[in-house]
């Protein structure tokens, strides 16, 4: 088998529209960008062409299909598509003719569909030197592989995709070793001067090892979306803003940024691009609050709010003069009942449940005689002590068959009288991520609460995803946990005691049902097949955006007009954002 590396190329991986339908891939390797990409996205179909019978061997066990052969001189054996994307990973410069390939491949596209070449680059700094220093030589694999039939540079690269029909919409760098690359510019400096080369233009051209190149049949149609986002607190960021905007903004068009919560500058608009500016858990409060919106209206950007809790029991929204769901365009959320309530405040609701966007490769389970039971504690402070008893019970009972990790809720760890549990702090969303999956069952308490209704079931499909079996209150999760089958839902303590010794003594079955909730997760809740319903609705957004409008300055005529304060602030000590509740 050549020498290939069993990795994904990030840089590809990242540009592959994460709602693909059905993608091909031009010399597959091994398949180790498919595997990752259908972590991704389950629901697709990979397909892969590989003319290495060793390679292509292991891709079988890792794409839907892989076929071998000379894809310039046999016809696609998949048929003649469409295909929402096709890519060559650093192939094209192995074949005979790569303008030709390109120009019969492009339409096998769909209408939509999109192209990624990972490209080597000819002009790349290493090359000249070799050439200088007359040490130039083939090699198994890189930039000087001996099997590349064809040399490209960025602007040549270009000229192909347009040849074959294609419009190139965006190129990357990828660069390694930039400390070289800048020593290996600046002693060519002389040189370059002396040939009339721009030492900075050079260096943009010299420095990528590698280019990453979109191109699609047609322009795409333009979307900017900008959000503001909270810091980093038990994930909320990640799943509510970072995720969504990465995820989107691997659609071809769609511009997607996440900038600190205060920076609501924006560019005016200078056409009719759609520009959705979103504000996440925001207190939009006084004359401050409705300044940062009439500012963002006045430059042309539609304003949305994300929220993700009941507003009610925020002590930061009990103001009157905060209007963070009535003085925007729109609201989004993460529930069917918080969507309810937010109604109340602004008829355009949307919401988008919290979803998954990489499925991992379980890790536990290693040892069917001991378990260990997670709980995350974030405010959850009020949700345990009624079942105290039954895990210490249950503890006593299990000895050290019984590991308990509490994260955040130092209560619970001290109430806890069993010598086998460990604690961590509040820590990082990885951490957090990485102490679920090394665990068995997750403790999930909620109190019949208004509260806790409008809360997400993200906990479940966390867990569910990392394999870990549910062990829940019905508050929010009997909606989506079937009892006995993805997950075991407690309705007092009693129930919570029986159905965890249950687990201990039957840890095959806890297995099986986390089994059968992580391919739950695979089907339904991962977050690439939210990608079309957010971008539809922000789309369908900005056709209203007159009537959106209106609407507005009907709820809030305040935005109208400029406060007598131009430099209107908020009295010392209001939030600008809400905390996770």
């Amino acid at each position: 088998m050549p020498n290939y590396p069993d990795v994904a190329n990030i840089d590809l991986l990242n540009r592959i529209p994460l709602d693909a339908r059905v993608i091909l891939e031009i010399g597959c390797g091994s398949g180790a960008l498919g595997a990752e990409y259908k972590r991704r996205n389950p629901a697709c179909r990979y397909l892969g062409i590989e003319p290495d019978q060793d390679a292509a061997r292991i891709a079988v066990g890792r794409l839907d299909e892989t076929a071998t052969g000379d894809v310039e001189r046999e016809p696609l054996p998949f048929g003649p598509g469409p295909f929402d994307c096709i890519i060559y990973g650093d192939s094209l410069e192995h074949m005979r003719d790569p303008w030709a390939l390109l120009r019969r491949h492009a339409g096998a596209l769909a209408g939509d569909g999109l192209v990624l070449i990972c490209m080597p680059n000819a002009e790349h700094w290493s090359f000249a030197e070799r050439l200088l220093r007359g040490t130039f030589d083939y090699e198994p694999a890189g930039l000087f592989d001996r099997t590349h039939l064809r040399w490209f540079t960025a602007e040549n690269t270009h000229r192909a995709l347009t040849a074959a029909g294609l419009v190139p919409l965006d190129v990357a760098p990828r660069i390694f070793d930039r400390d070289a690359g800048d020593a290996f510019v600046q002693a060519m400096e002389p040189a370059l001067a002396a040939l009339g080369i721009d030492r900075d233009a050079y260096r943009t051209r010299a420095l990528p090892l590698q280019h990453v190149w979109r191109a699609a049949r047609r322009t795409p149609t333009p979307l900017l979306l900008r959000s503001t986002m909270l810091d980093h607190v038990g994930g909320v960021s990640h799943v509510r803003v970072v995720q969504p905007m990465r995820a989107m903004a691997t659609h071809p068009g769609v511009t997607a940024e996440v900038v600190p919560a205060g920076e609501t500058a924006v560019p005016a608009a200078q056409d009719d691009t759609a520009r959705l500016f979103i504000f996440h858990r925001p207190v939009l409060a006084g004359a401050h609050g409705l300044a940062q919106v009439r500012a963002l209206i006045a430059r042309g950007w539609l304003v949305l709010c994300e929220f993700d809790d009941h507003p009610g029991f925020l002590p930061a929204m009990q103001r009157e003069d905060v209007n963070s769901f009535r003085a925007v365009h729109a609201v989004q959320t993460s529930t069917g009942p918080l969507a309810t309530v937010l109604r109340q405040f602004n008829p355009e609701v949307a919401a988008f449940p919290n979803a998954i966007v990489h499925l991992p490769e379980p890790r536990n389970y290693a040892d069917p005689g001991r378990l260990t039971l997670f709980f995350a504690g974030l405010n959850r402070e009020e949700e345990w002590p009624p079942l105290l008893g039954a895990l210490n019970a249950a503890a006593a009972l299990a000895g050290d068959r019984l590991l308990f990790r509490i994260v955040a809720d130092a209560g619970l760890f001290e109430a806890l009288q069993t010598p086998h549990k460990s604690f961590v702090p509040m820590c990082d969303y990885e951490t957090y991520q990485d102490l679920l999956a090394g665990s068995e069952i997750s403790f999930m308490p909620l109190r019949d609460n208004p509260f806790n209704r409008c809360k997400s079931d993200l906990k479940f499909i966390e867990a569910a995803a990392h394999r870990v079996t549910t062990l829940a209150s019905p508050v929010v999760y009997a909606d989506s946990v079937v009892d006995g089958r993805t997950g075991l839902l407690f309705r007092d303590a009693d129930e919570l005691q029986k159905k965890l010794l249950h687990l201990l003594a039957n840890p095959a079955q806890g297995r099986a049902i986390a089994d059968a909730a992580r391919a739950m997760v695979a089907r339904e809740r991962m977050l690439a097949r939210q990608v079309p319903p957010r971008l539809a609705w922000y789309r369908s957004l900005w056709a209203r955006r007159e009537e959106l409008n209106r609407a507005l300055l009907e709820r809030m005529p305040e935005l109208a007009r400029a406060p007598a304060d131009a430099a209107a602030t908020l009295p010392a000590g209001t939030p600008l954002l809400v905390p996770p509740g």
